[in-house]
């Protein structure tokens, strides 16, 4: 595990925002889960603007705000201009409501709302690319911040394109450009991501050492190869070609889930908090989907292919985040408001600063939510769906409550 160090880490009032945005994004989008039936499809407006309303507006979100203290905190450099984050921010929580309002009720707001979300990650991408630039470090999470920063940009612009094309501003095969546009954002930038992040993280919060990272690096050779063979297949509407893609990009998750696990046969922490339980079933739901989908492929069915994307989402992707939440967010409050009075006073303990009975009954609830929703969307079944999204929604709830709480600790 790459060391870290704590000397960059920009102010806490820069990054809470960002945290509270992405909870509040994730609470109005389990809610709006109660308005949708379990059959669907995703290149109707109403699933998309829930896809964008959930990825833009907490997934995003919270991987922005935790990128403005974890990026120049694993580079051992400042970042290049800090201050561009309070720019980020709004806009890119304007673009994602503009963005929703356009896919929910009126299409003309698609490139408005598509152009502040534009400029919002263009700005984080090359504020990124010059915070690289000032290290010298070359390790894993070095190069996926690259990567992940390049697929992006091809993502976002994607994604523009498409907003224009279905605002008929724009003559283009939108299915075509759909498919490129989710794979750079959800497998070039999301996954490309946690694949980074979980190196650092994961190994540091599980106190695990002395591990061999060969299979993480074959990870992520193998699903920056895939991406972009994808991403070119889709552009060009060759369909054998995104086909390779898929199966090099499968490759690259075995050898990530392999590595984790290997990771995991070294963890000195054995106590099961909310971080740990949230990991396992984050891997858990991971394989889950990974096993759907290679259904799907085979033997085809919507329902496979929405169950498969559920348990990305809202089991592996989701649980990553919100597990993680618990450990980031306690860190940085009492890094801020406590580590100067370390030998002065008494000072919290990091599992101290946040409710561990609200932390449990998010679990619970976002557990029985995923698994309900997702049988109901294999099943087609309208009342397990439905159920899903109401234990999801009071999760949602309790991760709200919690995390003001947290950020409130100490004021």
């Amino acid at each position: 595990m790459n060391p870290v160090s704590k000397d960059f880490a920009p102010p806490l009032k820069l990054i809470a925002p960002f945290f509270r945005f992405g909870v509040v994004f994730y609470l109005f989008s389990m809610m709006a889960l109660l308005f949708f039936e379990p059959s669907f499809n995703y290149q109707q407006m109403g699933v998309a603007g829930w896809v964008h309303l959930f990825l833009l507006g907490f997934v995003m979100m919270i991987i922005f705000g935790a990128m403005a203290q974890l990026i120049p905190v694993v580079l051992e450099v400042g970042h290049a201009v800090v201050d561009v984050y309070y720019i980020i921010l709004p806009l890119l929580a304007t673009g994602v409501i503009v963005m929703v309002a356009g896919f929910w009720f009126m299409p003309a707001l698609l490139p408005y709302g598509g152009l502040l979300v534009l400029i919002a990650m263009i700005i984080f991408a090359f504020e990124n690319v010059a915070t690289l630039k000032k290290t010298e470090l070359q390790t894993l999470t070095v190069s996926t911040v690259k990567w992940s920063n390049g697929y992006l940009l091809l993502g976002i612009l994607t994604g523009f394109a498409i907003a224009l094309g279905l605002a008929g501003d724009l003559a283009i095969d939108v299915s075509l450009m759909l498919k490129a546009h989710v794979y750079a954002v959800i497998g070039g930038y999301v996954i490309l991501t946690i694949i980074g992040l979980s190196l650092i993280l994961i190994p540091m919060f599980s106190l695990a050492h002395g591990f061999d990272e060969t299979a993480i690096n074959r990870a992520f050779k193998l699903v920056i190869t895939g991406v972009g063979i994808v991403f070119v297949g889709a552009l060009i509407g060759l369909e054998w070609m995104m086909y390779i893609g898929y199966a090099v990009t499968f490759s690259g998750v075995f050898f990530y889930i392999w590595q984790i696990y290997i990771i995991a046969k070294l963890t000195v922490r054995k106590e099961l908090d909310v971080w740990a339980k949230s990991m396992i079933f984050a891997f858990a739901t991971f394989i889950v989907a990974i096993l759907l989908g290679f259904v799907y492929f085979l033997a085809g069915g919507q329902n496979v292919l929405h169950a498969a994307v559920w348990f990305l989402f809202l089991g592996f992707i989701s649980s990553m985040i919100t597990g993680h939440l618990y450990k980031i967010v306690p860190f940085l409050v009492w890094f801020e408001r406590f580590s100067p009075l370390v030998g002065k006073e008494k000072v919290p303990m990091l599992h101290e600063m946040y409710s561990k009975e609200g932390a449990a009954m998010m679990f619970n609830f976002t557990v029985v939510g995923v698994l309900s929703g997702g049988l109901g969307l294999l099943f087609e079944s309208d009342i397990l769906f439905k159920a899903g999204g109401s234990f999801l929604f009071v999760g949602g709830i309790f991760l709200f409550i919690t995390m003001n709480k947290m950020l409130a600790y100490g004021e």
